[in-house]
Parts: C-alpha cells; structure tokens; sequence
C-alpha cells in the first residue's frame, strides 16, 4: 500500500494530536505528577517504527505545538523533544531488536533527558527548584510504553502504513 501515503501522514497526525491532548489534559493534583510524557513516548514510537515518517523534525513541529498549548517559552520543549527523538531515530534499528520491556528502559533514559532538558532550560530562565515528584512521569512513561507500543503497532499494520 505504499500509493496512500497520505494514509500514514494522517494516522501518524492523529494519533500525535491524541498525545497533545492527552499532554494538557487537566489532572487532579493527586495524580498529575504521574502523567506520562504521552507526546515523547508517541513519537518514539514513530520514530523507530517509521523513521522515515516521523522524526526530528516531526518532533520539534510537535514541541513548538506543545510549548504554544502550554504557554511555556517557545522552543524549550522543542529542543527536549528534539534530542530524545533523534537519540531513538538514530538507533532505531537496534531498538526494533529489543523487547518490548528493553525498550520500555530505553523510553525511560529518553523520558529522563527529555525531562532533564525541560528542567535545564527552567533553571537558565529562573531560580526553579526540582523535588522528587517531578520523575515520577518517568516511570508511568515505562509503564505504558507496553501498551502504547501494541496499541500503535496494531494501527500501524491494521492500516498497512509504510
């Protein structure tokens, strides 16, 4: 199916705009330090499974969107988005060899630069402090990387995007 290539373009606009949805999405403040990075683990994904669809620069378009929606300094998730994906882009060959729960350890190092990246960057523009609650998405992004990965795995085929 390689003459609908339009078909992958929307599938994989949707399912980041899924992510950009469920990245802004209001949380109680019980649980909102638990909120997976679901954009950085959508594009990972993307990422290894079709580099030649989504990559750095599908990455920093979907940043800039995020730091608009977010209302942060333009350009910081941009560039936490950035690194990561190009990290996973460059890789994805030896990643696809994994299983699914070594590439869940390999998200979480992704989601942690990423993390770091954004906390970086806040701490250039002022004095912003970091506790431990801020990691926790780290380890709910590895905890669903299982998912998202079949979720998006069975799209990918069902569709037959390539």
């Amino acid at each position: 199916m390689s003459g609908f290539p339009w078909r992958s373009r929307l599938t994989i606009m949707f399912s980041l705009m899924l992510a950009l949805m469920l990245s802004i999405l209001p949380l109680p403040d019980l649980i909102a330090p638990f909120r997976p990075d679901w954009l950085l683990v959508v594009l990972i994904y993307w990422s290894i499974a079709l580099p030649h669809r989504a990559n750095v620069g599908t990455a920093f378009v979907a940043g800039l969107l995020l730091d608009l929606l977010l209302g942060s300094v333009l350009g910081v998730r941009a560039l936490a988005l950035v690194i990561p994906v190009y990290l996973a882009t460059s890789q994805f060959q030896r990643m696809r060899n994994y299983s699914v729960w070594q590439q869940a350890f390999v998200v979480a190092g992704l989601v942690m630069l990423n993390k770091l990246l954004i906390f970086w960057t806040a701490y250039l523009n002022s004095e912003t402090q970091v506790d431990y609650h801020y990691f926790w998405s780290i380890v709910s992004s590895m905890l669903f990387w299982p998912w998202i990965f079949l979720l998006l795995r069975k799209c990918r085929r069902q569709f037959s995007l390539t």
